[in-house]
């Protein structure tokens, strides 16, 4: 199948191939939490579930955690769930722990691959709470497809941010409901789809050497970063951002 020519970091080459293979079946996985820290924030909502070749849901999960603790204002004016509803509404969080680490261990095991967006926070957040709540943790999740990782690989020199909102839009990819956990899930996965067709002549042909690739790939965007971060003053000399893709 011939596609338009593309550019890719000044090169210009012409795809004359259909998207890889692993793009026409993906799980998605997204969680809306309390925080950022991945180490203590928790789990208030969750989604994950699997699109088909034209991003069409296929099967969905959706939950409602009550997290245990307060959830704090910032993070409700983010995904609209307030401490109240979480505890009125939301499920033990141990029971929805579980069930998350289940849905996603058996899309995996069935050799699907899950996208998550920036995925290294939602992996890392759930290895956490696995382990707060004794549950066997996914200790190495495989493979996995980051949309941001990928965006940033191809399209590097585009300016503005790299939110899922902005970078889907930039895709074409409608979003709905934006920081809502279905949505977020639904949407990343659709980038990730436009993301193969659009640059099927670079990407490694199956999923897991675009998994293993996607490692050295965040290492030198997170090493790239901590120099701009330095340049300006935002970190000390010395400091730098953790890398490690896709749990840290």
């Amino acid at each position: 199948m011939s596609e338009p020519a593309h550019t890719v970091n000044g090169m210009e080459r012409l795809a004359l191939f259909d998207a890889p293979e692993w793009s026409r079946l993906v799980g998605v996985f997204d969680l809306e939490t309390t925080g950022v820290d991945v180490t203590s924030d928790r789990i208030v909502t969750a989604h994950v579930g699997v699109l088909d070749a034209a991003g069409q849901v296929m099967s969905a999960r959706d939950w409602l955690a009550d997290p245990g603790v307060e959830i704090p204002e910032g993070a409700t004016a983010v995904h609209g769930v307030t401490t109240q509803q979480a505890r009125t509404q939301g499920r033990p969080a141990a029971v929805v722990v579980a069930e998350v680490v289940d849905a996603v261990r058996g899309i995996l095991d069935a050799g699907i691959p899950v996208v998550a967006y920036n995925a290294a926070y939602d992996f890392s957040l759930l290895k956490y709470e696995a382990l707060r709540h004794g549950v066997t943790p996914i200790a190495d999740p495989a493979p996995v497809v980051d949309p941001l990782v990928m965006d940033k690989r191809y399209d590097r020199y585009r300016r503005g941010k790299r939110t899922l909102s902005v970078v889907a839009e930039h895709y074409a990819v409608r979003l709905d409901g934006a920081h809502e956990a279905s949505a977020d899930a639904v949407a990343a996965g659709r980038v990730a789809q436009a993301l193969a067709q659009r640059y099927a002549a670079w990407l490694p042909p199956t999923a897991e050497e675009l998994h293993t690739s996607q490692i050295g790939w965040a290492r030198a965007q997170a090493a790239s970063l901590t120099e701009y971060f330095i340049s300006i003053g935002r970190i000390d000399p010395g400091e730098t951002l953790d890398g490690s893709w896709p749990i840290r």
